[in-house]
């Protein structure tokens, strides 16, 4: 009995820790923020002939879900562009739950949510956005200022494809009203990915994506963090040019 009661006397702080980090949700303003982050574009060409091939498409043995090649190379380079964007053929489970990001519409997150779940681009896709990646930019432009958007499955094209030469274009999409934060997350993505050192070397770079990071960390929002971000962003832009 005494040993139980030792036990138990162990445990107890373990269970209460477990009772204190419950599940918190969200208020109505940041689920409606994370619901606007998911949001994806999906392009006009040939947009009805590329949905009746994706919904022919089979899992394979590893649950991906690859539009054979002779169908493939039919598709032109613009309904190309549509399959990748509506349409991740990799199958990578994430098993991860994270909770509610608390008042999601006042952070500049670290990262940009999954596009398609539990699916990602397969190299042939990558591959394509790479090789042809003045074309997918200009459609992409095309296709934004149309919309008057950019959809989370575009965000995630820019960085795959380290689209630096976009940076203007984005800074003045986002001045329009300032709404869609992830914009500037994506700017964040591509100077990190090219190691542009004024930014690996600050305190933002450090709390973003530094040792005691994860996937939920953020910057606030606020005046000072935009600016701090466009210039950085443009020296980068400029640097290259």
């Amino acid at each position: 009995m005494k040993k139980l009661s030792v036990v138990l006397a162990l445990l107890t702080p373990i269970l209460l820790t477990a009772q204190d980090e419950e599940w918190k949700e969200a208020s109505p303003a940041s689920k409606a923020y994370h619901e606007y982050r998911l949001k994806t574009t999906v392009p006009p060409y040939g947009l009805a002939k590329v949905k009746a091939l994706i919904k022919g498409i089979q899992q394979d043995e590893d649950t991906h879900l690859k539009l054979n090649a002779k169908a493939y190379n039919t598709l032109s380079l613009r309904e190309k562009f549509t399959y990748h964007m509506i349409h991740a053929e990799s199958y990578s489970q994430n098993c991860d739950v994270f909770p509610p990001v608390q008042e999601e519409q006042t952070k500049i997150m670290a990262y940009l949510p999954d596009a398609f779940d539990e699916y990602s681009w397969s190299e042939r896709q990558r591959k394509f956005m790479q090789d042809n990646k003045d074309s997918v930019m200009a459609i992409m432009k095309e296709s934004i200022q149309r919309s008057g958007r950019i959809g989370v499955n575009y965000k995630e094209a820019i960085v795959e494809m380290n689209a630096l030469e976009m940076i203007p274009f984005l800074i003045d999409f986002y001045k329009k009203d300032r709404k869609d934060h992830d914009i500037l997350t994506v700017l964040l993505l591509l100077m990190k990915s090219v190691k542009y050192e004024p930014f690996v070397k600050s305190t933002s770079y450090t709390k973003l994506y530094g040792e005691n990071s994860s996937y939920t960390s953020y910057l606030q929002l606020n005046a000072a963090n935009e600016e701090l971000i466009f210039k950085r962003a443009m020296d980068l832009y400029n640097a290259m040019s």
